[in-house]
């Protein structure tokens, strides 16, 4: 097990509901200020294994580390180090951009002068100052993305998880968010992205980590898992495959793009 401070690992983790293995031996190692896409099929293990990386499922067996710390001995200390941005909006749309942050930061013990602080802060970072006092229920979908990252970064995450943030997201928000997801790799956050978008995972991971059945069945940077497929397996031998196929290849099953 490697107990990185900035990144997370994981070590022969298992989870079963009943009769139904959810993870086997699931095996995964992400350094620390880097990208990290795990894909798979559907029902493929990976909602089970963010649960269990953020501490909102207990393994069976096997280990894992978050940000340098155990998520069974010490769940706390894990929740202190990551945020999480979900599938679908977890702002209030009643309230403003700017109510939402401070909400946010109040419930993270920030205290009212740090948490006021901190909101001006990301909502100039992530360009949303002229649309602060607004009410969310009047946000552009981009927009909320912006600002569900923000809420997401407010006590400063060692490691960041991003379910899907751009699904629903027209080709021009889903590149602004993305923008924002480098920048903040740039600054040594750690990021492991679940996404249905292949695209999106060739373009923003350092590295990809394919689940199938509960286990990860390959792993490697985009060119790298490219490469295990080769041109000679698919229709145009002129050409590299896309990543679509890849996944193809490795799981049986088509992307649900």
């Amino acid at each position: 097990m490697v107990y990185e401070e900035g990144g997370l690992s994981a070590q022969g983790l298992h989870k079963r509901y009943g009769d139904k293995v959810a993870l086997e031996d699931f095996t995964l190692h992400v350094p620390a200020g880097t990208v990290c896409g795990l894909l798979g099929p559907n029902g493929a293990g990976k909602t089970t294994a963010v649960r269990i990386l953020t501490t909102l499922l207990r393994p069976d067996g096997g280990t894992a580390t978050v940000a340098g710390r155990d998520v069974v001995r010490d769940p706390r200390g894990v929740r202190q180090r990551i945020g999480q941005v979900g599938q679908h909006a977890s702002v209030d749309e009643i309230l403003t951009g700017r109510q939402n942050l401070e909400l946010f930061g109040r419930l993270g013990h920030l205290g009212g002068r740090t948490a006021r602080a901190r909101a001006a802060e990301l909502l100039e970072r992530f360009g949303l100052t002229t649309a602060a006092d607004r009410p969310v229920a009047g946000y552009s979908g981009g927009m909320r993305r912006r600002l569900d990252l923000a809420a997401a970064l407010l006590l400063t995450p060692a490691v960041l998880f991003l379910d899907e943030p751009t699904t629903g997201l027209d080709p021009a928000a889903r590149s602004e968010v993305w923008a924002h997801i480098r920048a903040l790799v740039g600054t040594g956050t750690t990021v492991l992205l679940t996404t249905q978008y292949l695209e999106e995972a060739d373009q923003l991971a350092d590295h990809i980590a394919v689940i199938d059945a509960g286990r990860v069945v390959a792993a490697g940077t985009p060119d790298e898992l490219k490469a295990k497929v080769g041109p000679d397996r698919v229709e145009t031998v002129t050409r590299k495959p896309t990543l679509d196929e890849v996944f193809l290849q490795l799981t049986g099953k088509a992307a649900a793009a």
